[in-house]
């Protein structure tokens, strides 16, 4: 139970501050409009950086909050039984909708100001800079593979005590900025299904004024992409390191 309660907050505070970051960028009127991509990416970096403290604090030690990190370590390194496994990516795109309803409550007078339809999506899930379903499904899953060996790579070793262990939250904080630095421009790296699932759904549901389409032809991407990518990173990173 602490596993899933860790889970799920963990993925809470990164919705939090990562899909907070976009909305104080691209919402009208917020201190923060049209910062651009830097405070974005940077945004997100912190928010990956608390979430895994979040999470581990509550009680998962792992602190996966990201449903391709949890399938790869099932199905490739047989960390999970196939019933925790399923519960788990349950709760963190469970975690990921109740942060991006707090996102929308913190910014409620904001939603109202900002004309563009889709930057209010924007706030909650990703979406192409050029829509290519083939290309942006292989930018995703090669950004989720990414993700996985660098977790894997920080990891390794990583014992009690031992540096890595002490800055394992920092480094997967920067890992997940490089990303976003790197291979985010094609389609603003989802590379965690949660991340995108659940606050779409958030979208979809929530009174958000003038919100538009919640664009479900592009919504598969960011889920099955990257967890194609997080089996086959852990594949990758299981076989050669």
């Amino acid at each position: 139970m602490d596993n899933l309660l860790g889970e799920f907050l963990g993925t809470m505070f990164l919705i939090i501050l990562g899909n907070g970051v976009v909305a104080n960028v691209v919402l009208g009127k917020t201190k923060g409009n049209n910062s651009g991509w830097i405070v974005i990416t940077t945004g997100w970096a912190m928010a990956v950086m608390v979430g895994v403290f979040v999470a581990i604090s509550a009680g998962a030690p792992q602190a996966d909050i990201n449903p391709a990190v949890t399938i790869g370590k099932w199905l490739i390194l047989g960390a999970y039984d196939a019933g925790q496994a399923i519960v788990t990516m349950l709760i963190q795109i469970a975690g990921a909708f109740v942060g991006a309803v707090i996102v929308w409550l913190a910014y409620y007078r904001h939603w109202a100001e900002t004309a563009d339809a889709g930057a209010k999506l924007a706030v909650h899930s990703t979406g192409p800079a050029i829509r290519d379903t083939a290309w942006n499904f292989v930018t995703e899953l090669i950004g989720t593979m990414v993700l996985l060996i660098g977790v894997g790579a920080i990891f390794t070793g990583a014992t009690a005590g031992s540096p890595a262990s002490g800055l394992g939250p920092y480094l997967v904080g920067a890992l997940v900025w490089g990303i976003g630095l790197s291979l985010g421009g094609p389609t603003g790296y989802a590379i965690n299904p949660a991340r995108d699932l659940g606050p779409r759904i958030a979208h979809f549901l929530l009174p958000i004024a003038g919100k538009g389409d919640s664009d479900w032809g592009y919504g598969w991407i960011p889920v099955v992409a990257p967890l194609l990518g997080g089996i086959l990173g852990a594949l990758v990173w299981n076989s050669v390191f």
